[in-house]
């Protein structure tokens, strides 16, 4: 051991003092709390398009700036009524980027679908040309992740679906707000599918939302997970999925009422907070820019992010071979405990459920063999080589934010005490 070292975990003075939490998420404020107390008071069934859940579909829709908008119980359940929705069923194949949340995918298999796995890029986008090599004629459709906020290329991502004749779909759930040259995620493709989850940028908590300017995906989505009083006030008497407007597909997935008053209040805050993440993340890239070991996301000049999260990559060849769990150990040392490796958000060849589905859901045709060593090394080298960071939205975070450039900055530094 270096006792000389100035590193915390040698026994120097750590570099964040501040007491934690150090991040915590959604900011609640005065006005929150008047909307979910009215909410309480007013009503916490809705099971029409009324009341709060219309007004936050709305407010969704003039944000995004499409026709429909339907709210979810969670982000999960978004995804899995726009899959349905958009009329993915057995034997159907999508295209899933091999690096997100499980719930990208997994709703697929209940649908009798497969995800078709595609490697990533380098910076852990979804890399079209392996894609493409994946392609069968059972390929109905390509999901984009907007993986923590930072926008895909929306004009390589039609084109990529246009060519090959497939629906394009969105998992936006770390997006709310992100553009990519104006264009607003989630009005990329045919639909889109958001979270609403606690440290979302956009939260209720708990909650989702699908967003569509199709009409009849509008209509499946509702009979998906809404059925009886919605259904049979939105889908016209005269229309040929109205019959099923009682049951639906037998499956209750509204949002609840106080989350969804939540969310709306949270909704008018939504710009401003987006640009304090803009202008705090950027001086995080400036501070950290040619920090060694540490490199910052590629961010193109078309891409406006949300930043749900600050993915930095570590290079421990340039720290001399240091583990990035030991380079996290002494990060946390020096009180920067905010910081840590992504954990549910990884390759998802890795997930017994994808390489087994059949174990789990009895009768799913369990075509899948496990994945082969190398098949998705893009997505294995960025998420072994991923730290997120929070970013923090607010003027007065700007000393905190100093205080944890400082921290990686250090423990960078002197590395070499840790070896």
């Amino acid at each position: 051991m270096n006792r000389h070292s100035p590193l915390a975990l040698l026994g120097g003075p750590p570099a964040v003092t501040a007491q934690g939490p150090h991040f915590t998420w959604p900011h609640i404020t005065q006005a929150d709390h008047d909307a979910v107390a009215g909410q309480l008071a007013d009503a916490v069934s809705i099971p029409d398009r009324s009341g709060i859940v219309a007004e936050l579909e709305d407010a969704l829709a003039a944000y995004l700036g499409v026709r429909y908008v339907v709210t979810t119980c969670t982000g999960t359940a978004a995804l899995h009524s726009m899959y349905a929705a958009t009329g993915i069923g057995p034997g159907d194949e999508v295209i899933v980027p091999a690096l997100t949340f499980h719930a990208t995918a997994t709703p697929l298999l209940h649908l009798g679908a497969r995800p078709v796995l595609a490697d990533t890029d380098s910076h852990g986008q979804l890399d079209l040309r392996d894609a493409a090599h994946r392609l069968t004629p059972r390929t109905k459709a390509v999901i984009a992740v907007h993986l923590w906020g930072i926008p895909e290329n929306r004009e390589l991502l039609r084109a990529f679906a246009d060519e090959h004749r497939l629906l394009l779909l969105e998992d936006g759930s770390h997006a709310h707000g992100a553009t990519w040259n104006g264009h607003r995620t989630g009005t990329f493709g045919a639909a889109a599918a958001f979270s609403l989850n606690g440290p979302k940028p956009l939260s209720a908590g708990e909650g989702g939302f699908l967003a569509t300017d199709d009409t009849e995906v509008y209509y499946r989505a509702l009979l998906h997970g809404q059925f009886n009083t919605r259904c049979r006030r939105e889908i016209p008497a005269g229309h040929p999925l109205a019959r099923f407007a009682i049951t639906g597909m037998g499956l209750k997935l509204r949002i609840h009422p106080l989350a969804a008053a939540l969310a709306h209040s949270q909704l008018h805050r939504l710009d401003d907070h987006l640009a304090g993440r803009r202008a705090l993340a950027s001086r995080f890239r400036d501070a950290l820019d040619d920090v060694p070991g540490i490199h910052m996301p590629h961010v193109p000049v078309q891409a406006r992010p949300s930043w749900y999260a600050l993915p930095l990559r570590y290079d421990p060849a340039e720290l001399g071979g240091l583990p990035i769990q030991r380079f996290l150990e002494a990060l946390h040392a020096e009180g920067a405990t905010a910081v840590d490796l992504p954990g549910s958000t990884r390759p998802l060849h890795t997930h017994p459920l994808l390489q087994n589905p059949g174990a789990l859901l009895p009768g799913y045709p369990d075509r899948h063999d496990p994945a082969v060593e190398g098949d998705f090394s893009h997505a294995d080298t960025v998420h072994s080589t991923t730290m997120k960071m929070p970013v923090w939205d607010q003027r007065e975070d700007r000393p905190l934010v100093d205080t944890y450039t400082a921290a990686i900055t250090k423990v960078a530094t002197h590395a070499k005490d840790l070896l």
